[in-house]
């Protein structure tokens, strides 16, 4: 477990590394790059290279028991970004071993954890199982369960994920890459907004934003804006992510978290 500089967390558990690009918005992905710099370093989570067409060096799924123990090892609450360099809910991990993610989570109610996945077609399916393997009734209160929807081509994950039991929903909006005018909110608690950052990301336009936080307001939805991205940043100075609030205009400086 590691911190984070993610706004909305305050550490990582990736209990899975490695993934596979599915959708645009896994173009530039961060977590591709950075197991790919890992990897050339050595560290021993990021040794199995995945297929170069969806992956790359350092990235291929692979599951991790040895850090199923970590949460119990925390001495203060987190709020925690469960598999920043994965997806739990990739085919090739195992239905089992998401029970074992479960069954830490659910023995450890003092933390939040924050699960996100591009796979929330399997999102529900695989937690019907882990709820009758683990005998539970209800979701743990303390996991949230989120999708990303990068444009309105992804706007069916919404209704994947409102099919999983979550005592929150979450969306994740980043990197944003058009517009989501018509977002079916109900049943969703909270959503994040994000530009894309670093080499080739793809402008964001301020109105996707603003259209995002009047659906949050008309629906009761806690938006959250991240950052406006790199090509933001260039063209109005700041950081190189676009993540300073002070620089925004004053309508975008929204960090809110669902209100419990």
């Amino acid at each position: 477990m590691t911190t984070t500089r993610i706004e909305w967390a305050t550490h990582v558990w990736n209990p899975v590394t490695g993934c596979d690009r599915i959708s645009p918005g896994c173009d530039n992905c961060y977590a591709a790059e950075m197991a790919r710099r890992l990897k050339a370093m050595g560290q021993a989570k990021y040794r199995r290279d995945g297929d170069p067409r969806t992956s790359g060096p350092g990235f291929g799924v692979t599951t991790h028991p040895d850090t199923l123990g970590d949460p119990f090892t925390w001495a203060k609450p987190r709020r925690v970004f469960v598999n920043s360099m994965s997806d739990l809910f990739h085919a090739r991990v195992p239905a089992e071993f998401v029970a074992d993610v479960w069954r830490t989570m659910a023995a450890t109610p003092q933390h939040t954890y924050q699960v996100l996945t591009k796979r929330p077609e399997r999102l529900a399916r695989v937690l019907a199982r882990v709820h009758e393997r683990l005998g539970l009734d209800k979701p743990l209160p303390n996991v949230w369960l989120g999708t990303s929807v990068e444009s309105a081509d992804y706007t069916r994950r919404v209704d994947h994920l409102r099919a999983a039991p979550a005592a929150v929903r979450f969306l994740s909006c980043e990197p944003l890459l058009g517009p989501l005018d018509g977002l079916n909110l109900a049943g969703i608690h909270w959503v994040i907004v994000g530009g894309e950052s670093g080499r080739g990301a793809r402008p964001l336009d301020e109105a996707w934003v603003r259209s995002i936080v009047a659906q949050c307001r008309a629906a009761g939805t806690a938006p959250f804006i991240k950052q406006l991205g790199s090509v933001w940043a260039r063209r109005h100075g700041g950081d190189p992510k676009g993540g300073d609030p002070e620089r925004w205009p004053a309508d975008l400086r929204i960090r809110e978290f669902p209100n419990l």
